[in-house]
């Protein structure tokens, strides 16, 4: 998701400035600006923020928290700055989604060969060995008074992918607000925080990506619609661009956590706008998993949550459609 001038090119300049700061981190990039004279936060801020929020959460760092549960047995989490808030966000959304969502699904992940340049999928044995484990509520235990996490299980791993960088771009927003920063749009990695409004005072203009495989960086990049926000969070989870393919078969990344399998079915790419980016994150990752009708039907039955949808799939002739909540019109671009 990219913040757009339809008027203008959208090439990214990479600069640092008084009201702008773009880098990388988690693999990824970063952006975060303001329309107010200055941005209230510095280069070296946002780089030891980001840098301790990898330490807690990253999976890809051996001596990190999340790294020490998947390799121990028990660790503590109550003086944790970010993995107890992780932990809990993740929680809830595995609850309301009756398990769609679950950050459990790490050794099937693994097992699929999407952290590795595998190409041989596992056998249903496996699988199902693997799904003995695996299951958020099952495989652990929080010990509240004590601030403990604890396997109930040798092989159980935690992954917050899924949401993880949605809630680092949480993260940032709440140290700008309580800066007093009153406008600003965070983007990491595709997830977004938007407040106030942009240089034209007007709301901040967001595309959503046509899903194909080609359409990939940021110049002549082919946007499906665009929307209008501020005081949101916004993901996109999709499929498209993530995959293997073995013997003409194409494999998603996106593990069903109770088949255990990768999902299979027509939807391409979840957009979702929250009111933050750590929940659009976790859900837009839910509604992967469910597909299209499964994911309307949560909607209408959740009006709870304030969530609205924008989902792209591919039809019958092979022609990309759409299909949106109702509260999705309020946030469309006029």
């Amino acid at each position: 998701m990219i913040e757009v001038n339809k008027f203008e090119d959208t090439s990214t300049a990479w600069r640092v400035g008084k009201n702008e700061i773009q880098g990388t981190t988690q693999g990824t990039t970063f952006t975060i600006k303001t329309s107010e004279d200055s941005l209230f936060i510095s280069t070296s801020e946002i780089t030891l923020m980001l840098a301790a929020f990898d330490q807690e959460l990253s999976g890809y760092i051996d001596t990190s928290l999340l790294s020490q549960f998947n390799a121990d047995s028990t660790i503590n989490i109550s003086k944790s700055n970010y993995f107890e808030k992780c932990y809990e966000f993740s929680f809830g959304v595995f609850e309301s989604t009756d398990g769609m969502f679950d950050p459990s699904v790490f050794p099937l992940v693994r097992a699929w060969g999407f952290f590795k340049d595998r190409t041989n999928p596992p056998t249903q044995e496996k699988v199902d060995s693997i799904l003995a484990f695996t299951g958020f509520v099952k495989g652990l235990h929080h010990d509240v008074e004590n601030g403990l996490l604890k396997k109930l299980t040798p092989g159980f791993q935690l992954d917050f992918n899924a949401i993880a960088q949605g809630y680092s771009v949480d993260v940032v927003a709440d140290y700008l607000d309580a800066k007093g920063q009153q406008s600003y749009y965070i983007e990491i990695g595709g997830e977004l925080r938007l407040k106030g409004t942009n240089a034209e005072e007007k709301k901040w203009i967001i595309g959503i990506d046509i899903p194909t495989e080609e359409n990939y960086g940021e110049s002549n990049r082919l946007l499906e619609n665009y929307l209008s926000l501020s005081e949101v969070g916004l993901a996109t989870s999709g499929n498209y661009r993530k995959f293997y393919e073995k013997d003409g078969r194409k494999y998603s990344h996106t593990i069903h956590p109770k088949t255990g399998y990768p999902v299979q079915h027509n939807l391409l790419s979840a957009t979702v706008i929250a009111e933050s980016a750590a929940l659009a994150d976790a859900y837009a990752t839910a509604f992967m998993v469910m597909g299209v009708e499964e994911t309307m039907k949560f909607i209408s039955e959740h009006p709870q949550l304030g969530l609205a949808v924008y989902l792209l799939y591919q039809n019958s002739a092979g022609r990309i459609e759409r299909v949106y909540s109702k509260g999705m019109e309020d946030f469309f671009l006029n």
